[in-house]
């Protein structure tokens, strides 16, 4: 793994930052010794770390406004950061940079039931939202298993998604209008709280753009009614191709479950002692299919759904009879990153989505990498939309074995490229991903990428060297990538 670097910044240039800096907004709100500075070396993605230069927490848009004049004057680079909360390093700091947190700004500005929106400041909390919106009864449909911590301006940052996603959509279904401000300190709006906005789509350019692109200070979201009743299929399989084969069997039934999820073995057993959720262990895999709306539509997907999962070579099915045994279905899903940390001293979760009808293709796969690199690995699946999250298993004080882990999941992300999917569904790109770009867009399309990246900052100073690679180093990429394949790693003991 990656060790904490060393600071590459001058002391002079650190001084004259901050002095600027505490110029302009609050000194309270300008960090800068190691000690204060040292909580955002990193994001989720912690094999990855860099001290920053100087962390500036604004509380309110005015002083977003100052701060980004300030570095735009002394062409300072920044990082934008949420509750760093994200999987693929897209708030890692810069060495001689600024990190810009938006954390404070964390009020509800308006909840409109009849409208059906909530106006929020990024550093609101994603279940908070929901929390917010239920005396109402409504709620923020988008769920990252996250949603307890993460805020909406990294779920913007990051296009999250979450198990409700296939019926429900991702943050850009469901985000109205973004209020952010540019490098040079201007205020912008994109989208409106109508359903739709004159002129190109910016507000769908901007969701998922990693901080690339300008700072978040407000958002609008949708906010739908919260259905009369959920319930969840938990579906067993002995053998994951039949797993695989059966969400898309119900995709192709014409059914759209509100969640359908999928865990083999390994996850399941992972989990089950952690949560007690009522797992098969012994499956292979299983499903988790939700229904919800009024109780008849429910009633009715419900038998519609077990008929497919029966017809596919379901050997067990269990339908949640209450609320409480719902939630305890999800938790085990909801849960599965934490578990794995009972099993492993680390783990490395990936993220890349595929076609419905190559789960199974791409779960063989996986299980042959596992004997190539000698390492563990539990898959588990927004499975409706083909979203995948392999967690690799690996001991960071063990030589090599984070190498084994990198090159585990680069080889995992060209096969759901080889099989006409994408390196990402959810996580975004960051650091983490950036040479599998390489992979999946030509040069031609990464330069387009980069255009827009100079329509909106110029000056390259907002999150630069993340989501997009340059010519480089994809050249360099390249050269490692034939290495690659030659790698022979012993067989791993079996979990």
């Amino acid at each position: 793994m990656n060790a904490p670097v060393a600071p590459l910044f001058t002391v002079a240039r650190q001084r004259e930052v901050v002095a600027a800096l505490k110029a302009a907004v609050p000194a309270h709100c300008v960090l800068f010794d190691e000690e204060d500075t040292r909580p955002y070396e990193c994001d989720g993605l912690a094999a990855y770390r860099q001290l920053p230069m100087v962390v500036v927490l604004p509380e309110n848009e005015a002083q977003v406004i100052a701060i980004l004049k300030t570095c735009y004057a002394l062409q300072v680079q920044i990082v934008p950061r949420g509750a760093g909360t994200g999987l693929s390093g897209g708030a890692m700091p810069i060495a001689d940079g600024v990190v810009v947190s938006t954390a404070k700004l964390s009020k509800i500005v308006h909840l409109d039931k009849y409208a059906r929106t909530a106006v929020v400041q990024p550093g609101v909390r994603n279940l908070a939202i929901s929390e917010a919106a239920a005396p109402y009864g409504l709620y923020y449909a988008p769920d990252p298993s996250s949603q307890i911590a993460c805020t909406i301006g990294g779920n913007v940052a990051e296009n999250s998604g979450g198990v409700h996603c296939l019926k429900y959509g991702l943050t850009v279904h469901n985000v109205l209008r973004v209020r952010m401000v540019t490098i040079e300190g201007d205020v912008v709006e994109l989208g409106n709280a109508g359903l739709d906005a004159p002129g190109l789509d910016l507000l769908a350019v901007f969701i998922g753009s990693e901080g690339m692109l300008g700072v978040v200070t407000e958002v609008t979201v949708k906010l739908i009614p919260k259905p009369q009743q959920a319930r969840v299929i938990m579906a067993s399989f002995d053998d994951v191709v039949k797993g695989g084969n059966a969400v898309a069997n119900v995709i192709a039934a014409g059914i759209i479950p509100a969640g359908l999820e999928m865990m083999d073995k390994t996850s399941s057993r992972m989990v089950e002692p952690f949560v007690k959720a009522g797992y098969d262990v012994d499956a292979e895999a299983i499903l988790l299919c939700e229904s919800d709306g009024t109780e008849a539509e429910v009633e009715e997907e419900i038998g519609r759904m077990r008929e497919v999962l029966n017809a596919s070579g379901a050997t067990a099915i269990a339908v949640s009879q209450s609320e409480a045994e719902r939630l305890r279905f999800w938790s085990g899903r909801k849960n599965a990153f934490p578990a794995a940390g009972r099993i492993s001293p680390d783990y490395y979760c990936m993220d890349g989505t595929i076609p419905r009808k190559k789960l199974a293709e791409v779960l063989l796969g996986i299980a042959r990498m596992e004997s190539k690199y000698g390492l563990r690995c539990a898959n588990v699946f927004h499975a409706g939309d083909g979203n995948l999250h392999p967690l690799i298993m690996f001991d960071a004080n063990l030589a090599d074995e984070f190498h084994r882990a990198e090159a585990f999941g680069a080889e995992i992300l060209e096969l759901c490229v080889e099989v006409g999917g994408t390196i990402t569904g959810e996580h975004g790109v960051g650091i983490e991903k950036i040479n599998s770009m390489c992979v999946q867009f030509s040069p031609q399309e990464r330069e387009a990428f980069f255009q827009v990246k100079r329509a909106f900052d110029t000056a390259f100073l907002l999150n630069p060297d993340k989501a997009i690679p340059t010519l480089h180093r994809c050249a360099e990429y390249g050269k490692m990538h034939v290495q690659r394949g030659q790698i022979n790693f012993p067989d791993l003991p079996r979990f």
